[in-house]
């Protein structure tokens, strides 16, 4: 029987949340990346093991690699595409050098995970991670003027997007933007107005057929190399999981998922399940599509979210929202003793609470929150595995 193994997100040196912080909520791996080097070139040995070695230094293990992340000119296939994959798989082969074989990565075109607020007030005080799809709307139509935005959305939306804009001033519009194109964590570029336009235009005549063909050449491109060191890498799906800007989405439910293993049919190309992304679809079964894809699944990301009217969620606490995470957790138990090697999840952001709502944090990734995600999901593992224990079955 493998080991679950409990993680948190780290983004190096300057993440406000310390390793200290991330060891005293309990976890034991550490899910990060070298953000400092640039989008395209290769991790030296050298770069990877100094990180590795402060990891473990403060008690902890270097476990997923969250992100490599993949250049735009890969999934456009253009420009010098070919000594990028190269470099790939150059970074590929020295973490598993370093004994890190799981690389979490995504083939978002030009923004990775996407909010219009980061700071959407609850009920409670807390400070919740929000996509508003009237607010996406008024940005793409009314602030980024995107043309042929219009025909995106619905008459009703547009009407609802047009009022909203009358509402908003200098300072609202700026947080809007700032949210959507600039502010989250882990992102690989920030833009500019201006930058956004010009690289979506460069994807105008990029289709979902197109690119879903970019991510399997890709594929077939990297995984030779990814099976020779024993690297798994674990795809992360859309968020969120449909079409934004115009650009399509190609990661964002089971049928893509086959497709994606069809295609490029190695056990070391899979997916990083996380719940939130599929959640935030009602047409995502998220126990099923844990049972269909668990030889795939080689890392997890848990939180939960409410879907609203339209295509707005909101992120909710871990136990609270349209995630059956009971089902889920019993899925991840249950997947656990089939794995042969660690099996990582971690808490994927968590509310701004507490002592948190004064500090400057990484929007999703505050230190109380997410240990009290983690809390919440160590207990439910617990008391799962308890029952198993007693009963012999969940």
């Amino acid at each position: 029987m493998s080991r679950i193994v409990e993680t948190m997100r780290w983004f190096g040196p300057k993440d406000p949340v310390t390793l200290a912080d991330i060891r005293q909520a309990g976890a034991t791996g550490i899910v990060t990346a070298l953000h400092e080097i640039e989008n395209g070139a290769i991790w030296s040995r050298k770069a990877i093991r100094e990180r590795k070695e402060l990891i473990q230094h403060a008690g902890l293990e270097w476990v997923v690699v969250e992100s490599v992340p993949v250049h735009e000119d890969i999934k456009k296939r253009s420009g010098n595409y070919a000594l990028l994959i190269e470099n790939y798989k150059s970074t590929i082969k020295n973490l598993a050098a370093e004994g890190i074989y799981i690389i979490c990565y995504n083939f978002m075109p030009i923004l990775d995970w996407t909010r219009t607020n980061l700071k959407y007030g609850l009920p409670s005080g807390a400070r919740a991670l929000k996509f508003d799809m009237v607010e996406f709307a008024t940005f793409d139509c009314f602030i980024l003027q995107r043309s042929d935005a219009v025909s995106d959305y619905s008459d009703e939306l547009l009407k609802k997007a047009k009022a909203f804009y009358k509402t908003m001033n200098a300072t609202s519009i700026q947080e809007l933007s700032t949210s959507i194109l600039a502010g989250l964590p882990g992102a690989e570029e920030g833009y500019t107005l201006e930058q956004f336009r010009e690289v979506l235009s460069s994807y105008k005549e990029i289709n979902s057929k197109l690119l879903s063909e970019n991510l399997s050449y890709f594929h077939s491109l990297i995984l030779p190399t990814a099976e020779k060191h024993k690297v798994f890498l674990a795809i992360h799906p859309d968020d969120p999981p449909f079409p934004i800007f115009g650009i399509p989405r190609i990661v964002s439910n089971a049928e893509d998922l086959r497709r994606i293993f069809k295609e490029n049919n190695s056990p070391y190309n899979g997916i990083t399940f996380c719940t939130g992304s599929f959640a935030s679809r009602a047409d995502n079964k998220l126990p099923e599509m844990m049972k269909e894809f668990e030889a795939r699944i080689h890392f997890v990301h848990l939180r939960n979210v409410k879907r609203q009217q339209g295509g707005t969620f909101v992120e909710t606490e871990h136990l609270k929202g349209d995630v059956p995470m009971y089902e889920v957790v019993q899925a991840l138990h249950a997947m656990a003793e089939n794995k042969d090697n660690a099996f990582p999840f971690r808490p994927d952001h968590g509310h701004q609470i507490l002592d948190d709502l004064g500090k400057h944090t990484n929007p999703g990734y505050t230190a109380i929150g997410r240990l009290k995600g983690l809390a919440e999901i160590r207990g439910l593992l617990h008391g799962i595995g308890k029952h198993r224990s007693a009963t012999g079955s969940i």
